[in-house]
């Protein structure tokens, strides 16, 4: 019963994050919480595009969606887990999908690698973050295994590394620690940070790191690539609200290019520390959310009681003094429709905005 119970529930979470998987009655899924933390079919097949050889192995396999979606481009695929259940179930999931270049391995991934005298075209691991306690945790040092301290090792044993990482860690830090990786991406769904990706290749000359910052949305894919480097180097121009307001997308934000986007598109800041843009040229291919500027409010009490007497409208706040979540609680109002109010600093002043999101 308890069995039964787990398949139902896990294959019921599972039906956004992995629709394919879960709608194919013949497969088993592991237990919740590994497909809670696994990958979604998403962004394990767009880390499949990053990729291509003849090997490569899974260093912490769990679910073993990404190996599963990965490992379909490569002759061999080698999976290797801690946890004898998830072996056990991943096996018989690619028996049943017809994966027979697929090899399971039971044990600690990087003892199995120093025992291989194979050289992958990939090896890929997604270390661990959760701690004794629970406790989320994003740190390369801190997460297991430790790429940090074995990465001259790792090398060695191949061509290309891809490591995921927490949305959580700190991209300078961690290209600090790993001076090698010359490739970064900052990985959206639908405007929301969910995975972050370095890359390394052995014959990868780039003078520098490259950040992709990628958001796969219902209207397609956006990207904007940039250096740290560019982004030092770009100035920012200021100016009042004008026609639109526009928010950068998710994985901009995440990556830091602040100077850089708006020196990009000819768009101005409205504060430093706002990191909200303006202009009065509507840009479709801008990778952001545009926002046409209906009225700023000159007393907001009053104005969104009389515009808004449902309370239904959606709240952004940037550089303000009470966050998003606290402009609600206190106006008590409540997320839905296309109307925002953009609560944010322009110049020395806090200003509120009546807005409409276009893209």
């Amino acid at each position: 019963m308890k069995l039964a119970v787990n398949q139902l529930t896990s294959r019921q979470k599972s039906l956004k994050k992995l629709p394919n998987w879960a709608n194919n009655l013949s497969l088993f899924f592991p237990v919740n919480l590994s497909v809670e933390q696994a990958s979604s079919e998403e962004t394990a097949s767009f880390k499949a595009e990053l990729i291509e050889g003849k090997s490569m192995m899974d260093l912490t396999g769990v679910s073993g969606i990404d190996t599963f979606h990965m490992g379909a481009h490569f002759k061999s695929v080698s999976y290797c887990e801690r946890d004898k259940d998830l072996v056990d179930i991943f096996r018989y999931n690619m028996d049943v999908l017809g994966m027979s270049h697929f090899k399971t391995y039971h044990g600690d991934g990087l003892a199995i690698l120093a025992g291989s005298s194979e050289q992958f075209d990939l090896i890929y691991v997604d270390p661990a973050r959760r701690g004794a306690q629970n406790q989320k945790l994003y740190n390369l040092a801190d997460c297991e295994p430790d790429v940090s301290t074995h990465w001259q090792f790792l090398k060695t044993k191949a061509k290309s590394i891809l490591i995921k990482v927490s949305p959580m860690l700190d991209l300078k830090k961690a290209l600090t620690e790993l001076p090698d990786i010359r490739e970064v991406w900052v990985l959206s769904v639908k405007n929301e940070v969910k995975e972050v990706l370095l890359l390394w290749k052995r014959d990868q000359n780039l003078p520098e790191p490259r950040i992709h910052c990628v958001d796969l949305g219902t209207a397609g894919r956006k990207e904007f690539t940039f250096s740290f480097q560019e982004e030092v180097a770009a100035l920012s121009a200021f100016s009042p609200v004008k026609s639109y307001i526009i928010e950068p997308m998710a994985s901009i934000m995440k990556a830091g290019a602040f100077h850089l986007f708006g020196q990009q598109y000819g768009l101005e800041k409205l504060h430093a520390n706002s990191h909200l843009y303006t202009t009065d040229i509507y840009l479709e291919e801008i990778p952001g959310r545009f926002f046409k500027v209906i009225r700023e409010f000159q007393q907001p009490k009053k104005e969104i009681k009389t515009t808004f007497p449902s309370g239904k409208v959606n709240v952004i706040a940037r550089n303000f003094a009470l966050s998003a979540e606290e402009i609600k609680k206190k106006f008590k109002l409540k997320d839905g429709g296309e109307d925002f109010l953009i609560w944010t600093k322009v110049g020395d002043n806090f200003k509120v905005f009546h807005a409409r999101k276009l893209i």
